[in-house]
């Protein structure tokens, strides 16, 4: 196994990993970032569709100009963007390289992933959330007809599914698949269609909710699912749906396990934050950093790419004045 010296090791190759991939290019710093998937991995697993909430120029990392053909960026446009970032500035990014372990050593951090070893004296966790579905944990979950990914709408048409969920991914992937031709029910646990949803988007759930194009049961949620049927309890009791698939739009979840395996305390707060210095970013564990959506815990829709792009500036600053 070869073993690599780095001066800082990223765990992450989101845009807020690149972003700290860049900050270290411009202050001279060697740094490699790895990744258990492929480049900004988590917009990869976008729907193919999807349209970003924010415009083009909040997106942008690196002084690097993202161009897009509406105000809001689709997902190949910035896929498409973000490769090119990466290979504008050089980046060592070593995809599909899961990190494994990390120990702190008495001069820096000891990293394994599933090539190699890196010895670092600084480490930055930019690992985002969108890896671990938010089960339900319910029977049935397992079966191959649920899903907690969407991609397309091709594959349900003419199908009875259920969409769990009022958040925007889950109003997408309602209107989506009604409008090629599937038979949408959602089941929702609020009262109400949540008030995040785009604005542009939540008049037309609401319209379709109510002229019965697409049934909702609010205040709901899955009980059971089977092949061809779902339990569903709702105020006025148990019913059983007719259905062929079940998207499970519930979210996602940071890993937990391996901050904590890396000594970082997570707090005992409802969101679960993890200890963190905010105008640092450093962890209670020194020259262990963090960045991006992972600071938020629990709360995933804290930090987004426009609002964390500046995490990679505080650590760095923070580096470079206890070096």
């Amino acid at each position: 196994m070869r073993e690599q010296t780095v001066e800082i090791l990223i765990i992450g190759a989101g845009p807020i990993g690149l972003a700290c991939g860049i900050a270290c290019r411009r202050e001279g710093v060697a740094a490699r970032i790895v990744d258990r998937g492929t480049l900004v991995n988590s917009i990869y697993r976008y729907p193919l569709n999807m349209t970003f909430f924010s415009t083009s120029e909040k997106l942008e990392i690196g002084d690097v100009p993202f161009i897009s053909h509406l105000p809001k960026p689709n997902r190949d446009e910035a896929l498409e963007y973000y490769r090119r970032v990466a290979m504008h500035w050089k980046l060592d990014i070593g995809l599909y390289e899961p990190a494994l372990s990390l120990q702190r050593e008495e001069d820096g951090f000891l990293v394994e992933t599933n090539i190699g070893r890196y010895r670092s004296r600084a480490v930055i966790i930019a690992t985002g959330f969108y890896d671990r579905p938010n089960l339900m944990g319910i029977p049935g979950e397992d079966l191959p007809k649920v899903h907690h990914y969407y991609q397309e709408a091709h594959p349900y048409f003419g199908r009875d599914i259920v969409v769990v969920g009022a958040a925007n991914s889950a109003v997408d992937v309602a209107l989506e698949t009604w409008r090629k031709g599937a038979r949408v029910t959602m089941v929702i646990r609020e009262p109400a269609i949540q008030d995040n949803v785009k604005y542009w988007v939540r008049p037309d759930i609401e319209n379709r909710i109510n002229a019965g194009e697409i049934r909702a049961y609010f205040e709901s949620s899955l009980l059971e699912i089977r092949a061809r049927e779902v339990d569903v309890r709702t105020p006025e009791g148990q019913i059983t749906l007719f259905n062929d698939f079940v998207l499970a739009m519930t979210g996602y979840l940071p890993d937990f396990s391996f901050l904590e395996y890396a000594g970082i305390r997570i707090g005992e707060d409802p969101m679960k934050t993890p200890h963190h210095n905010p105008e640092t970013m450093e962890t209670n564990v020194p020259g262990l950093y963090l960045a991006g959506v992972i600071c938020g815990g629990l709360q995933t829709n804290k930090w987004f790419i426009e609002n964390s792009r500046d995490h990679a500036r505080l650590i760095l600053a923070h580096y470079l004045l206890q070096k």
